[in-house]
């Protein structure tokens, strides 16, 4: 992650950057497992950045640990999506629509909806596992008032399922695999979503 030099010759990082390079301080503390599960709360409701890179390493740091680090990332990302489902249904007006709006996600308000209308809380496993903005459907989940129950365990599903597939790849192939997720990982989910959508078009035939 490069930076910008200023007149001194020094390196000037963006916020984004900064933000990034101080989570990546405290991975690397015995404390790293609870800052990945308050990452992957705050990612699902207002953070920037995907919990998916401080999850690649700390499974890279300990590989065995993989799939306890999924486990804490899916956990932490789920109850991040409550939360956002909280500010939609009680602040949508005064504290989620600002959000958005941060984002640039504002015009994209009305496209939910309409997913909503059709899919219902089944909208939300796209957002969950696929690289789609999940906080733009956990806070509107709330605002459209949608079943809670549903979303919350299409949310674990599809964030396990995420979060999983990383930890799995990391503790099959290694560090080596790292630079193979971060280049294609967008690529990877949605050929898994088009499979996924067709198991169940296929499902719906034969039934």
């Amino acid at each position: 992650m490069a930076g910008q030099p200023d007149a001194a010759g020094q390196t000037r990082y963006s916020l984004l950057q900064r933000i990034y390079l101080r989570c990546m301080e405290w991975i690397r503390t015995p404390a790293g497992i609870w800052a990945l599960f308050f990452i992957a709360v705050a990612e699902s409701s207002f953070f920037p950045i995907p919990p998916d890179v401080f999850l690649i390493a700390l499974c890279i740091a300990v590989p065995a640990k993989s799939f306890r680090y999924a486990l804490v990332c899916a956990a932490g990302s789920v109850v991040g999506g409550m939360l956002g489902y909280g500010l939609g249904f009680g602040f949508m007006d005064t504290v989620g629509f600002r959000i958005l709006d941060w984002y640039g996600l504002h015009d994209k308000y009305q496209v939910v909806q309409d997913l909503y209308r059709r899919y219902d809380a089944w909208a939300v496993g796209a957002a969950g596992f696929t690289p789609l903005p999940y906080k733009l459907f956990t806070i509107t989940a709330g605002a459209f008032q949608i079943n809670f129950v549903v979303f919350a365990v299409v949310s674990a599903l599809s964030r396990s399922a995420r979060f999983f597939l990383i930890a799995w790849l990391i503790h099959a192939y290694g560090p080596r695999v790292q630079h193979f997720i971060l280049r294609y990982f967008n690529l990877l989910t949605i050929l898994f979503l088009i499979l996924l959508i067709g198991g169940f078009l296929l499902l719906k035939m034969v039934l």
